[in-house]
């Protein structure tokens, strides 16, 4: 069996301009309508450092913008959208970093085109789960026949396995990473994991257990620099330097883990 490695890059330059601006439109709603969800449950402050990326542009069409939060259950979450939907791209996020009073995974949840459409869903651990068989037996176990379920089911689907060995490192074995169509099966389908997904995440917030007080900082410290490094590392920033330049797609990433923060994290309130 061959598997294709192809990098967004790849995928996106191979395709040549194809305009996904519906799709763009489909994710985007989606998103938005995920992250009110998320802003009706907890009390959330727009980070400062972000207001001004409110709304960012390029001198040749492509644009976004990038939202920062932050509370007193929540570390960082992140809602943008980076876009040049008429050339074929695409990339929305909805990441939730959980302050450390819980050890519930956090939200991870990318939505893409390049041109084909893309989802990254995922629980994001906080522990190494071949020794924490607690957590892996509280969040991951009951999502694997699901995630079976829908690998079989929908043929018409193809993984994306990235050529980032630190990328595949980062994903949970019950990981969404796949591309599709750019149609309704798509979007129906994610619609559904996504919203599923995020009912569920909030459940387990809400009847987890506290985390010592005694512990919090060092679990403080561990998703800071997860965070970070999937930030820093990931190979699709490239797409960033090719739309906004090297300078801006710096501040934009620094922005996705919380480098120039102003609000305070939740275990320093």
């Amino acid at each position: 069996m061959t598997q294709n490695l192809k990098s967004v890059q790849e995928y996106f330059d191979d395709a040549g301009p194809t305009d996904v601006t519906a799709l763009f439109a489909d994710w985007k709603a989606l998103v938005d309508r995920l992250s009110a969800k998320v802003q009706q449950r907890f009390e959330l402050e727009r980070d400062p450092s972000t207001l001004e990326l409110e709304a960012f542009t390029s001198e040749n069409g492509p644009s976004g913008s990038v939202r920062g939060y932050s509370g007193p259950e929540i570390d960082w979450m992140i809602h943008s959208h980076m876009e040049n939907a008429a050339a074929g791209f695409v990339n929305v996020h909805l990441t939730i970093w959980l302050g450390p009073q819980v050890r519930v995974p956090h939200f991870g949840m990318a939505l893409g085109a390049f041109p084909q459409g893309w989802l990254f869903l995922d629980s994001v651990p906080r522990s190494n789960l071949l020794v924490d068989t607690e957590s892996f037996d509280a969040y991951y176990a009951p999502l694997n026949d699901e995630w079976e379920r829908i690998q079989a089911e929908n043929d018409w689907l193809q993984p994306f396995v990235s050529r980032s060995a630190f990328v595949r490192a980062s994903l949970s074995p019950t990981a969404y990473c796949m591309m599709g169509p750019g149609d309704r099966r798509t979007t129906d389908l994610v619609t559904d994991l996504a919203e599923r997904h995020l009912d569920r995440w909030l459940g387990w917030v809400d009847e987890a257990q506290p985390v010592p007080v005694e512990e919090q900082a060092a679990l403080a410290a561990q998703d800071e620099l997860v965070r970070r490094n999937i930030a820093e590392r990931d190979p699709a920033n490239e797409m960033g330097d090719r739309f906004f330049g090297p300078e801006m797609t710096q501040q934009l990433v620094r922005a996705l883990w919380g480098g120039d923060r102003q609000l305070p994290r939740p275990h320093q309130r």
